[in-house]
């Protein structure tokens, strides 16, 4: 009792000792721009075991809305240490966001922290308790864990959410208490709460944030001196960001700029790209997949890379002809993570994408055969769950060799009747295809249709960089086949010595001999040496 009264005097001092920069904040939020604080709370944040989401989709939702974000912080399940952020937050910013911590058991302490931050105490609410009774069962006693939830700040408020397009009412509320918005952990719940409340419980700024982003082909060092005498001309107006990013394919490093002034930010924008290497600025695609159908098309109409048009022009109007032959439900893609099926995955995806318009409209996911037998890359695997996922891809996964995989699709997916492979002339035993062919007499039933069977190595590289397809990170540390990962290495044909005399090795799009695709393979290496 006596720790309780005595951390409530302090944080009754704290609010006193803060009220001269209390006024001085809420009147330049108030001339300015409103600002916010998010706090996210929970052991499990802290301890690593679960990965913090929610400051990421807040941050970006209250920066579209004129908010600016001015502080993270991620507090323990530590009542008095929630309390005091929660204090100091709410004398800080003009809103106060908190994560996490509301439920029925005994590390649920937000509510109980708001309340103490400004000296009240924890009240039960009629409301509230009939929404516990009518979730939990209502032969809970007040006193039970299922009740906790009922309990709220005295001064708090309740907000509910309704559905755009159904107009029910969410079943928990949204409790606020003075500039303090208390949103639940689980991230859909915190979400979907934000979606339907957002501009209800944050006054939206009349400030608009304007924002350019260039993106460069080259190290942050490079362009340091460049970005330095910017700033210094622009501080005053614009933010400046410098963002390097190792593993982007496309480029190294993320420009951002701020502004307030639109017109100010197109002037300095312009003179920035006047400064930079010309050669080094990067148009990048940040969604190639929401743009695949849009991307494909123009190029097929392009003027800047002509060599690109008759290879993409041949796979485009096979992929045609095969929905035109068959049901979407009929077709599946196959895909391994390699380079060739990566580039026919996106052209698939972009020719649906045109002939059935907005993604909503596809009928159902479109299928993807991966077939699991020899010992893959821990990264090869990683881009194939993203790949998935990118593409709303289903997975039709199949365990073995490719003629038992087949045997097996036919007797579980027995609706499938076409498979769309990336295999092209070059590869074994492939010198009789053509872009239909059906499976050998001794095989299962399958039409082969092969949309990029008369690619070459280069023109594969070309059209992934040209569309800026994400593509195995493996590819760019010099690997330019991928097969089992017993016997592949990187192709010995891209390595180089850096100035610092390290080896290291060029990434596959630069191989300039295209027959040598296959010299990382264990069995084309002793050749080699052999020789």
């Amino acid at each position: 009792m006596f720790r309780s009264v005595t951390f409530r005097l302090r944080v009754v001092h704290q609010h006193l000792s803060l009220l001269p920069r209390l006024r001085l904040t809420r009147t330049m939020s108030s001339s300015n721009q409103p600002t916010a604080g998010i706090i996210i709370i929970g052991d499990e944040i802290l301890k690593g075991h679960v990965q913090d989401t929610n400051s990421h989709f807040l941050c970006g939702k209250l920066f579209q809305m004129g908010i600016r974000v001015e502080k993270i912080a991620v507090v323990g399940d530590d009542l008095e240490k929630v309390s005091s952020e929660i204090a100091n937050f709410s004398s800080t910013y003009t809103h106060v966001v908190t994560s996490g911590g509301i439920g029925p058991t005994h590390d649920d302490i937000t509510y109980k922290g708001v309340a103490m931050a400004f000296n009240e105490e924890l009240a039960l609410n009629d409301e509230l308790v009939t929404l516990c009774k009518r979730f939990f069962g209502a032969e809970h006693s007040l006193q039970s864990p299922q009740m906790k939830m009922a309990f709220i700040p005295e001064s708090a408020k309740l907000h509910y959410g309704y559905d755009p397009e159904s107009g029910e009412k969410n079943m928990y509320p949204v409790i606020t208490v003075r500039n303090v918005v208390v949103f639940p952990g689980i991230p859909k719940l915190l979400q979907k709460d934000f979606n339907l409340l957002g501009k209800t419980l944050f006054r939206e700024s009349n400030i608009t944030f304007h924002y350019q982003e260039i993106f460069l082909a080259c190290d942050e060092i490079s362009v340091a001196e460049i970005l330095n005498e910017f700033n210094s001309k622009y501080k005053d107006c614009i933010q400046l960001g410098c963002y390097p990013d190792l593993l982007n394919s496309y480029y190294k490093v993320k420009i951002s700029l701020e502004c307030q002034d639109g017109a100010k930010l197109a002037e300095a924008h312009k003179e920035l790209l006047s400064m930079l290497p010309s050669e080094k600025v990067v148009e990048y695609e940040k969604d190639p997949v929401k743009n695949a159908s849009s991307k494909v098309y123009q190029l097929l109409q392009s003027t800047t890379q002509p060599e690109l048009i008759a290879p993409l022009s041949k796979a485009v109007e096979t992929l045609e002809e095969a929905l035109d032959k068959y049901k979407l439900e009929e077709i599946c893609v196959g895909f391994n993570g390699g380079k060739d099926c990566t580039i026919l995955v996106h052209l698939f995806f972009a020719v649906v994408q045109k002939k059935y318009g907005d993604t909503g409209n596809i009928p159902g996911n479109l299928q993807a055969l991966y077939i699991e037998g020899k010992p893959t890359f821990k990264q090869q695997e990683m881009f194939i769950t993203e790949t998935f996922s990118r593409y709303n891809l289903k997975p039709v996964i199949i365990h073995g060799r490719i003629k038992d995989g087949l045997k097996e699709m036919q007797s579980s997916h027995p609706h499938v009747k076409a498979v769309i492979m990336g295999t092209r002339r070059s590869d074994p035993f492939s010198e009789h295809l053509e872009a239909f062919s059906m499976t050998d007499p001794d095989w299962p039933p399958f039409m082969r249709v092969n949309p990029i069977l008369e690619w070459t190595y280069q023109e594969v590289w070309a059209l992934l960089r040209a569309l800026q397809v994400p593509y195995c990170s493996l590819y760019d540390q010099g690997y330019t086949s991928l097969g089992s990962r017993t016997n592949t290495a990187p192709n010995p044909a891209l390595r180089f010595v850096d100035k610092y005399g390290n080896a290291r090795y060029k990434p596959a799009y630069q191989l300039a001999d295209g027959t040598r695709e296959r010299t990382g393979r264990t069995k084309s290496i002793s050749e080699i040496v052999e020789k």
